[in-house]
């Protein structure tokens, strides 16, 4: 997302398709949402998904950002207070149960999901930005011990 400038950031390719910044919006209330009070309360507070998907003139890039912060923030310190006692414990999601472990696989594919979508959008608006991968082309020099020969 650092490679696009704020045209790109907010341009939506099509009028059914999202926009990076609606993205991290979404997803940083998802992820607020979701793991703040991980095992205490339910999963969908504090929130208003159907706004995440309209930017407002308080949406700046810069507010966006912070928002995206903070949700990985509230999964990481969620992530680093269970044990392994807890993927068994039962929590709600829209008032309906999951095992822990069933909402850790279903938040972080979703949080997957959503990031391939930015970076398919960053790499689509600015394609002569750096790989965060390998790039193609260059997996059989790429550092040894990373693949096999």
């Amino acid at each position: 997302m650092a490679e696009l400038d704020d045209e790109a950031f907010f341009r939506r390719p099509a009028t059914q398709v999202n926009a990076v910044a609606l993205i991290v919006k979404h997803l940083a209330g998802n992820l607020r949402s979701r793991w703040t009070g991980f095992l205490t309360s339910d999963g969908e507070k504090n929130r208003n998904r159907d706004d995440e998907f309209v930017v407002g003139p308080q949406d700046t890039r810069s507010r966006l950002m912070a928002q995206w912060d903070d949700g990985w923030h509230a999964l990481e310190e969620t992530l680093e207070t269970l044990d392994q006692t807890d993927p068994q414990t039962i929590i709600t999601i829209r008032g309906e149960t999951h095992s822990v472990q069933q909402a850790l696989l279903r938040g972080l594919s979703h949080a997957a999901y959503h990031t391939g979508q930015i970076l398919y959008l960053a790499r689509m608006w600015k394609p002569d930005a750096p790989w965060l991968t390998i790039p193609p082309g260059e997996s059989k020099s790429h550092t040894p011990g990373y693949r096999t020969p």
